[in-house]
């Protein structure tokens, strides 16, 4: 299995003071606030908050789908431009940081089969020799738990998870220090989520990328991940170990998303009575801190 270079020291990425706004109206919507952590070579940290609390806005500034107001980022002690314009430019981008989203139809071209796909992506960052890609790509496809069937089939003749395996390895094709996985197995079966989770984790272990894990799955960041930072409406609450935040939540928030997940005795009526006690606490804080 491929073993990816690693020559810098320190971290695999530094993100510090991120900042992002949308001015879609008269009052500008903060999306991300003075976002910072740094991954360890072989990491995995876990980004967890709900729908709107910055986690996707932040997966599109770290692969460059856009551009942050403020803050720096880091890949292998080299900054990531805010703008990447030639093709060079953007090749050296891919190595750095790739991305698996939630659903591989948006990275999986649908007109061509699995094998194919992988060829042209070997093909354009600069593996010449057919008989070295061909090789290349049945070591990926071992990889991502694929085969020869595969390689020959179409997206939509895979089931969702074979899809998410070759999204995985279509990413992994260009050997990037970070792979960033937005919501990567929340569409997917449980049983398949344990395959593909499995996998992740040999991934990371076998070859040291660094996994950011984009999540509201508390089980799920459990499992991967070393760290959690939760995200509230843009601005991280807490930055922990994933064992000390989930056992020990400091912040409200937190306690509300944690107590949010169902068993036993679960009442519903009382997560929603915490989630307005919280929203009103917020709305005073903001209120106070204005005047």
């Amino acid at each position: 299995m491929t073993t990816h270079a690693t020559p810098h020291d320190g971290p695999l990425i530094e993100v510090s003071g991120l900042r992002k706004t949308y001015r879609t109206g008269a009052t500008p919507f903060v999306a991300v606030e003075d976002l910072s952590f740094s991954l360890p070579v072989g990491g995995a940290l876990g980004l967890v908050g709900e729908s709107g609390s910055g986690k996707t806005t932040t997966a599109r500034m770290l692969v460059g789908m856009e551009r942050p107001d403020a803050g720096r980022i880091l890949v292998q002690g080299t900054p990531l431009a805010a703008s990447v314009r030639g093709r060079a430019a953007r090749l050296a981008r891919a190595k750095a940081v790739q991305i698996v989203f939630q659903d591989p139809y948006l990275s999986l071209d649908g007109r061509l089969g699995i094998g194919a796909m992988l060829d042209g992506v070997l093909r354009l960052h600069g593996m010449r020799d057919p008989a070295a890609r061909a090789e290349r790509i049945a070591e990926l496809l071992a990889q991502v738990g694929l085969g020869p069937r595969e390689a020959a089939a179409r997206p939509r003749q895979l089931s969702g998870g074979q899809r998410q395996r070759a999204a995985i390895a279509r990413a992994l094709a260009v050997e990037p220090a970070v792979l960033v996985l937005d919501e990567a197995v929340s569409a997917l079966d449980v049983s398949v989520q344990a395959q593909v989770l499995n996998l992740l984790s040999d991934i990371r272990r076998e070859t040291g990328i660094g996994l950011i894990f984009i999540s509201h799955d508390l089980a799920v960041v459990r499992y991967l991940c070393d760290e959690a930072l939760v995200l509230h409406r843009g601005r991280t609450v807490e930055h922990r170990p994933v064992a000390d935040l989930l056992t020990a939540p400091e912040h409200p928030y937190t306690r509300l998303l944690l107590s949010s997940i169902p068993r036993p005795g679960w009442d519903p009526a009382q997560i929603a009575g915490q989630r307005r006690a919280l929203a009103a606490a917020i709305t005073k804080s903001d209120a106070e801190s204005i005047a």
